[in-house]
C-alpha cells in the first residue's frame, strides 16, 4: 500500500472532522472539499482542459464517450489510500456518490458514467497500480488500478513458473475483474481469480481503510465476486499464485461449417469439461467458422496423445502446436502471433468499435440441430459472434456459496454473446440481432434463473429502482439473481453490514438488506 495504515488513520480522523463542519450539499461543498484533502493536480473538474482526455482515457466502449453522456461532476486521481478515503467522506458530507474505475472495461460503462441524470464523482485508480510479488510464499499484493497485463509481466520477472488465473484481455483492471470473479486459460486447472484472493484493504461508506480482518468475514466474502463499487472501494488485493510449466502449448484450429465445425462443437461440449485439469479448449464461434483455442500446461508431446484419445473430432497435429513460456501465451492469445510481452503493459486500446454484450451458462449440452441453427443465426446479416469457455475442474470443485460467484458444479460451459459496429451506423441493427439471438438461446441454457456472468454485464438484465434514497431489494433480484442466484440476498445483507445507507450505488449495484434487532 501506498499510505501506511497510521497515517491513513490520521488523514480518516481528519477527514471526520472536517466533515463536521456546517456546509450546503451542494457540488461546490464537494469540490471545496476535495480541494482541502487532496492535491490540486489530482483533481479534474469538467471546467478542467484535461478533463475529457482523462475521462476517456480508459473508456474502451466509443459508445459511452458521446456528448449525451452523463458525465462525472469531476475525476479524482488518487496515489495513495487517504485521497481516496478523502473523496469518500466529501461525497458523503455532501450528497456526492462516488463510482469507481480502474481498467474502464465495465461493459456498461457504469465506472464512469451514469445511465440517468446525476451528481456524481469518479475515483480513477489508475494511479494506484502497483505490484509487489513474494516468490518464495508465492503471493503478490497488487493495486485495483492496475492492469492484469502488468499483473503477469511483475509475475514473470519474479518467475518463469508463476502465473495468476485471471482473464485473457491484458488491458483489465485487476479491482474489476476480481470484484466480479475473473476467470481465463486456467480456470479448469486453479478456478477463478476470487478463489485465489487472500486478503484485500478496502475504503468504505464511513471512509474507514480496512482489511480482511477489520471488515469482517461477509464483506471479505461479499468484494470477492459480488460487483464493483457495492461494497466500498477496494484498494489492492493480496493474491495466491499458482504453478505453471517451464514450457505450455497453445493451439488454434479452426473450423468451417463445411469442414464439419457442427460435428465437433456437438462433441466438444461434452469433452472440453472432462479433460483433465490442464488442457483447456475454448471456441470462437463467428458466421460459419468455429476457431478452437486452448492452453495446455505441458508440452506438445505430451498433448498430442491426449487429444487423440480424448478429442480425436478435433483432427490436432503437430504443425498445429505452439511452445511457449506461460507468460508468452498472454500476448499470444489477445495480441497474436507477432506480439511481444512488453506489449501486453500497454493499457490503450482501440475505441472504434461500438459493442454491446450479454451472456449465458450451459449446463445441457445444445443438440447437434440447434448448433445447425446457431451457425444460421451467426451468418444473418449485422450478425455478432459467440465465445464459449468450458468449466469442470477446479473452478466446478467449489461450493455455490464458496464466493458470491455461482456458477460452479454442473456448468458445462460460459457464452458470451457480443456484436460490434462502426460510428457510421447507430448500431440498432447489431442490438436487436444480439436480443433476437439471446431469445433465441433461451430453451437451451440455464433456467430458474437463466444464469448470466455480472463481468459481462449487461442492463437489459434488469435495472435497480431507488424508493427513499435506498435500492429496492426486489427489484434487484429480477438482475441480481441471474448474476449471484442463491447468493444474491447473502450479498445484500453484507451490504446492509458496510453500507447501509447505500451510498455506492448504482444501476446494478448490491442492494442494502438491514438485519432487524
Amino acid at each position: 500500500m501506498a499510505l501506511s495504515r497510521s497515517l491513513a488513520a490520521v488523514v480518516f480522523i481528519f477527514l471526520s472532522c472536517y466533515a463536521t463542519v456546517p456546509s450546503l450539499a451542494t457540488s461546490d461543498g464537494f469540490l471545496q472539499c476535495l480541494s482541502a484533502a487532496i492535491p490540486e493536480e489530482l483533481l479534474y473538474m469538467q471546467s478542467s482542459p484535461s478533463f475529457t482526455s482523462v475521462l476517456v482515457s480508459s473508456i474502451r466502449n466509443p459508445k459511452f464517450s458521446t456528448p449525451s453522456m452523463v458525465k462525472p461532476l469531476v475525476i479524482v486521481t488518487p496515489t495513495n489510500a487517504s485521497h481516496v478515503q478523502a473523496a469518500v467522506v466529501c461525497g458523503r458530507q455532501n450528497d456526492v456518490r462516488i463510482r469507481v474505475r480502474s481498467g474502464g472495461h465495465d461493459y456498461e460503462g457504469l465506472s464512469y458514467r451514469s445511465a440517468r441524470p446525476e451528481v456524481f464523482a469518479v475515483v480513477d485508480l489508475a494511479n494506484l497500480r502497483s505490484v509487489s510479488v513474494d516468490q518464495t510464499a508465492a503471493t503478490a499484493w497488487v493495486d485495483s488500478g492496475a492492469t492484469l497485463g502488468e499483473l503477469y509481466y511483475a509475475i514473470s520477472k519474479a518467475s518463469n513458473t508463476l502465473a495468476f488465473p485471471a482473464g485473457l484481455c491484458p488491458t483489465i483492471g485487476v479491482g474489476g475483474h476480481l470484484s466480479g470473479g475473473g476467470f481465463g486459460m486456467l480456470l479448469r486447472k486453479y478456478g477463478a481469480a476470487i478463489d485465489n484472493v487472500l486478503d484485500a484493504t478496502l475504503v468504505d461508506a464511513k471512509g474507514r481503510l480496512l482489511d480482511k480482518e477489520s471488515m469482517g468475514a461477509d464483506v471479505f466474502w461479499a468484494i470477492r465476486g459480488g460487483g464493483g463499487a457495492s461494497f466500498g472501494i477496494v484498494l489492492s488485493w493480496k493474491v495466491n499464485l499458482v504453478s505453471v510449466p517451464p514450457t505450455v502449448t497453445m493451439f488454434s484450429v479452426p473450423k468451417s461449417v463445411n469442414e464439419g465445425a457442427v460435428d465437433v462443437l456437438t462433441k466438444w461440449q461434452e469433452v472440453a469439461p472432462a479433460l483433465p485439469d490442464e488442457l483447456f479448449i475454448r471456441v470462437v464461434v463467428q458466421k460459419q467458422g468455429a476457431n478452437f483455442q486452448s492452453m495446455y500446461l505441458g508440452t506438445c508431446d505430451t498433448l498430442l496423445p491426449l487429444m487423440v484419445s480424448s478429442f480425436p473430432e478435433l483432427g490436432l497435429n503437430r504443425a498445429h502446436c505452439k511452445e511457449m513460456s506461460w507468460i508468452q501465451s498472454v500476448p499470444y492469445i489477445y495480441l497474436g502471433s507477432t506480439a511481444t510481452v512488453e506489449d501486453i503493459l500497454n493499457r490503450a486500446t482501440s475505441t472504434t468499435s461500438f459493442s454491446k454484450a450479454t451472456s449465458d451458462y450451459v449446463r445441457q449440452a445444445i443438440p447437434k440441430d440447434v448448433w445447425v441453427q446457431i451457425f444460421a443465426w451467426l451468418s444473418k446479416p449485422n450478425g455478432g459472434l459467440m465465445i464459449t469457455e468450458p468449466y469442470g475442474g477446479k473452478i466446478s470443485s467449489f461450493p455455490e456459496t464458496a464466493t458470491p460467484f455461482p456458477h460452479r458444479d454442473g456448468v458445462l460451459y460460459n457464452i458470451q454473446y457480443m456484436n460490434f459496429w462502426s460510428a457510421a451506423t447507430d448500431g440498432s441493427a447489431q442490438t436487436k440481432w444480439l436480443k433476437d439471438f439471446y431469445t433465441f438461446m433461451a430453451p437451451y441454457v440455464s433456467q430458474n434463473p437463466r444464469e448470466a456472468y455480472v463481468n459481462y454485464r449487461d442492463l437489459d438484465l434488469g435495472e435497480n429502482t431507488v424508493v427513499g434514497n435506498v435500492t429496492n431489494y426486489e427489484v434487484a433480484k429480477v438482475w441480481g439473481e441471474k448474476y449471484y442466484k442463491g447468493n444474491f440476498e447473502r450479498l445484500a445483507m453484507a451490504k446492509g453490514e458496510v453500507d447501509p445507507d447505500d451510498y455506492f450505488r448504482n444501476e446494478q449495484s448490491i442492494p442494502p438488506l438491514v438485519a432487524s434487532k
